[in-house]
């Protein structure tokens, strides 16, 4: 039996009809982005369980081998350079994992939203656009692309036509704003279609960000879910 990652459930209603995974980012942990799950303010008619795995304690190079929790190390200043790929696919497989329980769970993987910051935000677009299973969508804040030179063998039909959210900081001084567009532009080019929203603001999350997360995941339930 698989052990899966630890991480703690959140859930907005009787009987779960959808999931969010939410992976949080650097040094952070699974209580992170708990609290944004009220201010959301998701309509009743949305029973939704929140996913928010917590990232393993890992040495990150850049951080002169501190131990802290980790999706994958950094260990350059140039944070696409020289990528952590054991890392990153071993995230990606903790995430998979948490995925295939929902489907046990009888949530219909359209139903399965995957969603994180910074770090947390490369895995949800490193495990998302490499499912075998149709998802829901993918919310990547104030991230960026890892492993985008493999994408286009990796990528999988399931999710070709995949909604993708995208959000950044204009003044974002850990992960810049030319590489979240960068990774935007790979996407594009490899016919994802993105959603692209700039904020002013650093490597955080703002209350304009949140009511954009609240519509378009709402939208992104309710075809599922509303109108199934």
């Amino acid at each position: 039996m698989t052990t899966l990652i630890p991480h703690i459930e959140l859930v907005t209603g009787a009987n779960p009809k959808g999931t969010v995974i939410w992976m949080h980012g650097l040094g952070a942990d699974c209580w992170d982005f708990v609290p944004i799950v009220k201010e959301l303010n998701l309509p009743a008619a949305l029973p939704l369980r929140f996913i928010f795995p917590q990232a393993p304690m890992r040495p990150i190079t850049i951080n002169n081998g501190q131990v802290m929790p980790g999706w994958y190390d950094i260990s350059m200043q140039d944070i696409a350079r020289k990528p952590d790929e054991i890392g990153v696919r071993e995230s990606q497989a903790a995430i998979d994992e948490l995925i295939e329980r929902e489907l046990n769970r009888d949530i219909a993987s359209d139903k399965i939203i995957l969603a994180g910051f910074s770090q947390g935000g490369a895995i949800a677009l490193q495990a998302g656009l490499r499912s075998k299973h149709e998802l829901g969508g993918i919310m990547a804040l104030s991230t960026y692309l890892t492993l985008g030179d493999a994408l286009a063998k990796e990528k999988t039909i399931a999710n070709a036509n995949i909604p993708i959210l995208m959000a950044h900081g204009t003044q974002d001084p850990i992960v810049p704003l030319a590489l979240a567009k960068s990774s935007r532009d790979v996407l594009t080019q490899q016919n994802y279609q993105v959603e692209w929203r700039e904020y002013s603001m650093q490597h955080s999350v703002c209350a304009d960000e949140v009511a954009a997360i609240s519509m378009w995941m709402t939208k992104r339930f309710a075809s599922k879910i509303l109108l199934a």
